[in-house]
């Protein structure tokens, strides 16, 4: 397995994995997230969004060159307020890894290829959020050291 980046211009290869992470998504809160979207709707989206340099896009590639697994994160400057300290982190948005390539490593190296970069840069703070639902993502975040430390509760009606 590689890590490689993904460049805007390369956001469709990730499509097939986002598809069925939205969908998991989807399934369990589907008043929060519309079903099905369009796969160029989604690789427009991606394009710009990867394009903001603060962002970075890294996935697992198998010998044959298929992705595995992907992540994006983001570094965030929070300035410091009277009740919270400042810090600049790293906030991991998307983890997604293949059905057939999990259990196998592909979610640890990617989040132990995001550690060693943003460490590289000074920065000891990781943070993530993910739905109650996705067992498997909290496992691993748990695994990695990244546990939870606020919930955030919704009402929609």
């Amino acid at each position: 397995m590689d890590l490689i980046d993904i460049h805007p211009k390369e956001a469709r290869r990730l499509i097939p994995l986002l598809q069925g992470l939205h969908a998991l998504h989807v399934a369990h809160q589907p008043a929060r997230y519309p079903a099905e979207p369009n796969d160029a709707t989604l690789a427009q989206w991606l394009e710009n969004w990867l394009s903001n340099e603060s962002l970075t896009a890294r996935a697992a590639v198998s010998p044959q060159g298929s992705v595995m697994g992907y992540m994006i994160y983001g570094i965030e400057e929070r300035p410091a307020i009277p009740v919270r300290t400042g810090e600049t982190r790293a906030m991991l948005h998307h983890i997604a890894v293949a059905d057939c390539w999990q259990r196998m490593g592909v979610g640890t190296a990617l989040i132990m290829d995001m550690k060693r970069a943003v460490a590289a840069k000074g920065i000891n703070v990781i943070a993530t959020t993910y739905a109650p639902f996705n067992t498997a993502s909290a496992a691993l975040m748990a695994r990695m050291g990244l546990l939870p430390v606020m919930v955030t509760a919704e009402l929609r009606s």
